[in-house]
């Protein structure tokens, strides 16, 4: 085994593709695993569901980050400040025995060319009976300063700025994100200010133990690494995370088709007669069957968990992945002298098809198991396209398919629909050259061609 290896490592130098597969397969490998600590499965589930709590603080149908290398129009950058991750400064203010104030200050750069797109800020507010009495002020870079808002927040509160009507009336703006940002220097106020700004949150409390918490959010017109979709989650969540849904429903698709037909080949080879008779008629019978419209039929009239779809392929796929070759093999190894030497000595026909017939065509399983694993992970890819997926996991499958559905290309949104599909093609790039250079190295045949 270990001289195999050795031969097989040194040939597979020969063979740029081959580097070139092995290079890609480790990338994805390295990102299915980093997917389990950058964000746990738990967490991946619940950002999936896109409930408010968990992506609302994140805008909708955002850039990814990379897209404002090739602008000269920089985007805003979506940005969010919590006190409760211990952002922002905050004093305390004794004013009598029961009133107090906090004072929790915010700052940030803002260097894009364009507004953004809505400002908010969510409250915390923890009382017995009182609740606390906010008011906001926001500071440019200029050292102008504009009341931006007062409320009593009642436990969780989410305060809109662009719900001011004051400043929209008080600055002559159309909108409160142009009020807190334009140059009052420039007569046209379609470029925003550049510089640091302040948001500074004065809370008056009127009891002892009451506290309060904020989380401020700037929504841009680009989030993170990957962007958002149309329910504001975080692209990259799914993006991540279909990378060990993928390579897992690829391989093990991949392994219990090929070795399930290695199999079968053998036994049918090895008993012929009636039992090589059924398994050709099963295996022309499974060729005739319309493969992904039945999964379609499953998905839609059965259901669309990701392991009852895998189960479904294995099983249509066995009888029509490779029997006829591994077959032709078998009928050359059958009438080998040592098959016959072992039959003499008394070996049953169990150990002659799995240490003697099995074991000769083993070579030829790699290749072809590594050749098959895209084929399987574009199947779970399609069906999630059409709407088939299974509707917890986030896939490469369903993020195409949410973008389709969303009309992402016609909005312009085309890093929606490119990230999943890039992905999906270096995957097959990267088996399908490591799997030809496999197939050429344990096939002489294929050498001379």
């Amino acid at each position: 085994m270990r001289s195999l290896l050795r031969t097989v490592t040194t040939q597979l130098r020969h063979y740029p593709s081959a580097i070139v597969g092995l290079f890609l397969i480790s990338l994805f490998v390295v990102l299915a695993l980093s997917a389990f600590f950058i964000v746990p499965y738990s967490e991946a589930i619940e950002h999936w569901r896109g409930t408010e709590d968990v992506v609302g603080s994140n805008p909708r149908n955002a850039k990814p980050l990379w897209s404002n290398w090739f602008r000269s129009e920089k985007l805003p950058v979506t940005l969010n400040l919590s006190s409760l991750n211990g952002e922002g400064e905050t004093e305390r203010v004794e004013i009598s025995e029961d009133i107090f104030e906090t004072i929790t200050t915010y700052e940030f750069d803002f260097a894009a060319d364009r507004y953004p797109s809505e400002l908010s800020i969510i409250f915390y507010a923890d009382y017995e009976e009182k609740p606390p009495f906010v008011e906001m002020t926001w500071i440019t870079p200029d050292g102008r300063e504009i009341k931006a808002g007062q409320l009593s927040p009642i436990a969780r509160d989410q305060f809109r700025f662009s719900q001011n009507d004051r400043v929209i009336r008080d600055l002559g703006v159309a909108t409160t994100e142009e009020g807190f940002f334009r140059d009052p220097e420039i007569t046209d106020s379609s470029e925003p200010l550049k510089g640091t700004y302040t948001l500074v949150i004065s809370a008056l409390h009127f009891e002892e133990n009451s506290t309060i918490e904020s989380d401020f959010t700037l929504f841009g017109e680009v989030f993170g690494w990957a962007g958002t979709d149309h329910r504001r989650r975080d692209l990259s969540v799914a993006l991540l995370w279909g990378s060990p849904i993928a390579m897992a429903f690829g391989l093990i698709a991949a392994v219990s088709t090929t070795a399930s037909a290695m199999i079968i080949a053998a036994i049918s080879v090895w008993y012929g007669g009636w039992v090589d008779s059924v398994i050709q008629r099963v295996h022309e019978v499974f060729l005739t069957l319309p493969f992904l419209s039945i999964l379609i039929m499953i998905g839609t009239f059965y259901s669309r968990n990701i392991w009852n779809i895998l189960g479904a392929t294995i099983i249509l796929f066995i009888f029509t992945s490779g029997i006829k070759g591994y077959r032709a093999l078998f009928l050359q190894v059958r009438e080998l002298g040592y098959i016959e030497a072992a039959q003499t000595y008394g070996a049953s026909n169990m150990r002659i098809i799995f240490r003697y017939l099995i074991p000769r065509a083993m070579p030829l399983l790699v290749p072809a198991l590594i050749s098959l694993v895209p084929t399987f992970v574009f199947i779970e890819a399609t069906l999630a396209s059409f709407g088939l997926g299974d509707p917890v996991l986030p896939t490469w499958g369903k993020v195409i398919d949410d973008a389709r559905s969303n009309g992402a290309v016609l909005n312009g949104h085309y890093y929606w629909m490119l990230q999943p599909t890039m992905l999906l093609l270096l995957l097959g790039i990267g088996f399908t050259a490591l799997g030809t250079a496999l197939d050429n190295i344990f096939n002489p045949r294929l050498r001379q061609i």
